[in-house]
């Protein structure tokens, strides 16, 4: 069962989708000798019963004056719909339908009011010999309709209005005896909406009313233009009232013409000051796209109402094709206007179009002589308006509504034979509810309660000065889908008729590029903004973005702020050129070191070897290898393991490399001191006491390292905001505090050392490290003092390579200047590393003295 449902309704969508794209055009001549051009003259159509076939007396007994084309539009489709019902068996069968047919009833009223012969029209009595009516049709001014309705009441006779529907008929104790059979405009205010979203239109104006239909319809337009982002520029009411219209006309006019839309709404009683004032509007050529409804597509004096070269939608009540209209026409012919009347100049003609050969990429590209051959090219027929299918609608609902009251009873009274006596009020109480579908395919339901959301065509009319205009279906609206889908635009068409595509012609502000956001004006309508940068690492990739987005925390805005770029994740590593760099002169180092530590282990019996305590030349070497390999631990990938060795590793083997500076800076002063008497001195350098210092000293450090482990250790720490469009992985120190502590340790060391070697700087020279000693530490207390004044101004992993750098600097700083001169005499300059040239060269140096 829910396979047949899906596709029933794939079914049902593809057919709506074929009628929507199924080119329907219409095209009119413009008849400039007509001066009243479509007015509508008031017409009541009082239908009546006889028995048997019973044919309209083809106009003549119904037509006795000139009426305007609009009625003659009407007075074909009431005349149509009946010559169907009465000769369709399955409606009222053996029965027929006539009409009485009074129009221009007002100026009929005024000479009946000055006759004696009154009672012959709206009588309140009936003599038994007098024809009675069943129900009478009226419109489609609804004034009239409201002005009669009294006299039609007292005559007990029903009225069914046909005219545009009127919230005032709707009020039931006002008119008991009126119902409506044209359809609510329900959607209309949405479906305008529609249809200026479409065209990424947000600016328009209106043109209404000042009544009941023009109020409501501005409320609702701006109950839908909220939730659509469409903003209204201005709106000009137009005056009931004559006096106060003159008084209005020029506040209305400077609103249309002064204001940015392009787009203007019209909407209201067409009955009213409307027709007049755009005819008084019409020299000016004001360039606006108008939207409007059908009852404005009218002819003023040879020419369109609502007159623009930039062409004007039109809104219309959707109704299928009446497939035998054409046919009918052909072969009814009113008599007394045989010579006068030319289908062509009852309105629009209706024909199956297909689009032009190629060489007219646009309509208002084509030639006239092609765009008339392209309009004679196929038959045409006149099609109805509005008002004829609700009068069209009317005729059936009155059949189907008598053919239901003859299905209710077995036998209906008669009069002389041949006219029907018939209860009218009863029959008018079954029309409220009746439903029905006309030939045509149309669901026509009379209950306004369960009537079913309107659907309308939309149709786009091109003016071709001076001799004809062209209407073209563009597509349809309808609420019966959802959202998305409720409205439908034939591209093809659009494209060929209009250039709305390239060129919105109606906004207020020019649209935001991506990149950018809406900052609304102060004190404008919300589609009235400027447009702002977004903020830093936030995008917008749309057009018209309220709100930037931002970038996720891995990722970073581009250039253009219009997509987010994912970041790069940035550390130290081996393959860059700064890493392999300072990876290369560790293992350099390193190797340089370890072959020292060789060479003094080879010619570790020599006197530059065996001076300042050769083991302390070992374990310093020894640390000073493990301070070239430290740098390692900084580059590469960082993570916890490696950042809790990086500080710990330093701290320890610095501290190790400068403990072992001070053990022999004091060496050096106890060997010289030796020489005095004092056996205390001598036995703290016999004792080995000051191999003690590097212990001692290591252990405390580690003491305060365990501590820092303890509180608060290094961790990898991940910063996405300092570097744009970087992610820099960095060991973080965890406690500053505990940093500072370790380098003050290490500093306090190298300034320990630095002072005693200073004061040992004038003791004998000969293998006297004294004076390296000294300039080792200088070197290593500038470079971690300038090391001090950096690390609060580099980031990232620059402040990663300057920490690496100041290790490798402070480490060859000692490595150089304490063992530099002894591999040059141990290398180079052998034969002055012994014993006897040591005493020989002291000789010398006493003999010269």
């Amino acid at each position: 069962m829910l396979s047949l449902i899906f596709v029933f309704l794939v079914l049902n969508l593809s057919f709506l989708y074929f009628r929507l794209i199924d080119p329907v055009c219409f095209w009119r001549l413009k008849d400039k000798k007509n001066l009243e051009g479509d007015k509508e003259e008031h017409c009541f159509f009082s239908i009546y019963t006889e028995d048997g076939y019973v044919k309209n007396d083809d106009f003549s007994e119904n037509l006795e004056k000139k009426l305007t084309p609009d009625n003659i539009n009407l007075i074909f489709s009431l005349y149509f719909a009946m010559e169907e019902i009465n000769r369709n068996p399955h409606i009222l069968p053996n029965i027929s339908l006539l009409v009485n047919i009074k129009c221009n009833v007002f100026v009929d009223h005024r000479k009946t009011i000055l006759s004696s012969k009154r009672s012959e029209y709206f009588p309140n009595y009936y003599c038994s010999e007098e024809r009675t009516y069943l129900i009478t049709l009226t419109g489609p001014q609804w004034q009239t309709s409201a002005a009669f309705g009294f006299h039609l009441y007292l005559s007990r006779t029903p009225e069914l209005y046909y005219g545009y529907f009127n919230p005032r008929l709707s009020v039931h104790e006002e008119f008991p005896h009126l119902y409506q059979i044209s359809p609510k405009d329900t959607s209309l205010a949405l479906a305008m909406v529609s249809l200026v979203v479409h065209f990424r239109w947000n600016w328009v104006g209106m043109v209404i009313t000042d009544d009941d239909r023009g109020t409501q319809f501005l409320s609702e337009w701006r109950g839908v233009m909220k939730r659509k982002n469409v903003c209204l520029a201005f709106v000009a009411i137009v005056p009931l009232s004559t006096e106060l219209y003159f008084k209005m006309f020029n506040r209305n006019l400077k609103k249309v013409m002064t204001s940015s839309a392009k787009v203007v709404i019209v909407y209201g009683d067409r009955d009213t000051n409307m027709p007049f004032n755009f005819w008084m509007w019409r020299p000016l050529k004001i360039q606006k796209i108008w939207v409007s409804v059908s009852q404005f597509d009218m002819f003023i004096e040879g020419d369109f109402m609502l007159n623009s070269p930039d062409g004007i939608f039109i809104f219309s009540h959707q109704h299928s094709e009446m497939s035998g209209f054409k046919q009918f026409l052909q072969t009814v012919r009113p008599l007394n206007y045989s010579d006068e009347i030319s289908l062509v100049k009852l309105g629009w003609s209706y024909f199956k179009c297909s689009l032009p050969s190629s060489n007219c990429n646009q309509m208002k590209n084509c030639p006239t002589r092609t765009l008339l051959k392209w309009l004679f090219r196929t038959p045409f027929g006149m099609c109805m308006s509005d008002t004829a299918h609700n009068l069209y609608n009317a005729v059936y609902a009155v059949a189907h509504t008598l053919h239901e009251m003859l299905l209710q009873v077995d036998t209906w009274p008669k009069n002389a034979g041949k006219k029907l006596e018939l209860d009218s009020w009863k029959m008018f109480s079954l029309l409220k509810n009746i439903q029905f579908e006309n030939p045509a395919g149309d669901l026509v339901t009379m209950n306004q309660k369960v009537k079913l959301d309107t659907e309308y065509d939309i149709f786009y009319i091109m003016d071709f000065p001076p001799n004809f205009g062209l209407k073209m279906k563009l597509g349809k609206f309808s609420r019966h889908f959802s959202s998305y889908q409720q409205l439908y635009m034939s591209d093809e068409m659009i494209e060929w008729a209009t250039d709305f595509r390239q060129t919105p012609p109606s906004i207020c502000s020019k649209p935001c590029r991506p990149g950018l956001r809406k900052f609304p004006q102060e004190g404008r309508a919300i589609c009235c903004f400027d447009c702002n940068p977004c903020p830093e690492n936030e995008i917008s990739n749309m057009t018209n973005m309220d709100e930037c987005v931002k970038c996720p925390h891995d990722q970073y805005a581009n250039k253009d702020q219009t997509h987010c770029l994912q970041k790069v994740v940035s550390f130290l590593a081996y393959e860059d050129p700064l890493g392999m760099s300072l990876t290369c002169v560790a293992l350099c180092f390193s190797a340089l070191t370890a072959f020292v530590l060789y060479v003094f282990l080879k010619h570790q019996d020599t006197p530059i070897v065996k001076a300042n305590n050769r083991a302390l030349s070992y374990v310093l070497l020894i640390a000073l290898i493990f301070c070239f390999l430290c740098p390692l631990l900084y580059i590469g990938h960082p993570d916890t393991p490696t950042c809790i060795m990086q500080q710990t590793t330093f701290a320890i083997v610095f501290t190790v490399a400068t403990s072992t500076v001070l053990a022999k800076t004091i060496t050096v002063v106890l060997a010289f001191k030796v020489t005095a008497p004092e056996r205390r001195m001598r036995s703290l350098l016999i004792s080995g006491a000051p191999n003690f210092i590097i212990p001692i000293c290591t252990v405390l450090q580690m003491i305060l390292c365990g501590i820092w482990l303890g509180t608060s250790p290094p961790f990898v720490n991940t910063d996405v905001h300092m570097e744009h469009g970087h992610i820099i992985i960095v060991c973080n120190k965890g406690s500053v505090i505990f940093f500072y502590f370790v380098l003050g340790y290490l500093g306090s060391l190298a300034l320990a050392s630095f002072i005693v070697a200073f004061l040992a700087r004038n003791l004998p020279d000969t293998f006297n490290e004294a004076k390296f000693l000294t300039f080792s530490m200088l070197v290593f207390c500038s470079v971690w003092i300038t090391f001090l004044t950096v690390y609060h101004s580099t980031k990232g992993k620059a402040l990663v390579a300057v920490e690496v750098f100041c290790i490798l600097a402070s480490s060859a700083g000692l490595f150089l200047c304490i063992f530099a001169p002894k591999c040059y005499i141990i290398l180079l300059r052998p034969q002055i590393n012994s014993f006897h040239k040591f005493r020989v060269t002291n000789d010398k140096a006493k003999y010269v003295h």
